[in-house]
């Protein structure tokens, strides 16, 4: 868990980390540097879900030996099917990251949602959706490992 105050923004209790693959976690299917370590230090924390429609077929494969629930979505309405993921996991409890517009509901509904904006871009739809926007997935998950960094970017 990651539990954190930040100033006339309220408490986070973390407890679960969902995570888009493509784009976010991994470019063209296979996954980006240093996700796979990051990944690992932080499920000591969170409880970690990766929740795609796996464009590129590799996901099961690219994750093998991670700790995470990987769920596959069907082509058509990803948003709302990640959308609900993150309302059956409890969205106070909730941290996502994600960088498509598929990615938006579930950033906009989750207690801390983070876009990326790597090689593929991001969606302007997820990005306003997002509190935090950071320029890698690797920055993304350095504000979970070093959470103070939160308060700087969202304290009132």
């Amino acid at each position: 868990m990651i539990e954190l105050s930040v100033p006339d923004f309220g408490s986070l209790a973390l407890e679960h980390l969902v995570l888009d693959f493509n784009g976010t976690l991994a470019e063209d299917g296979a996954l980006l540097p240093g996700v796979r370590e990051a990944l690992g230090a932080l499920s000591q924390r969170l409880r970690l879900h990766v929740v795609t429609g796996d464009t590129f077929g590799r996901a099961r494969q690219e994750l093998l030996g991670i700790p995470c629930e990987l769920v596959i979505l069907e082509g058509t309405g990803q948003a709302e099917a990640k959308a609900r993921y993150v309302e059956r996991l409890g969205p106070r409890r909730t941290a996502c990251i994600g960088n498509g517009r598929n990615d938006r509901l579930m950033l906009a509904s989750a207690a801390l949602g983070v876009a990326v904006l790597q090689k593929e871009g991001a969606s302007a739809e997820s990005l306003l959706a997002a509190k935090v926007v950071c320029r890698t997935i690797g920055d993304a998950l350095e504000l979970l490992v070093e959470p103070l960094r939160l308060v700087a970017t969202l304290r009132g």
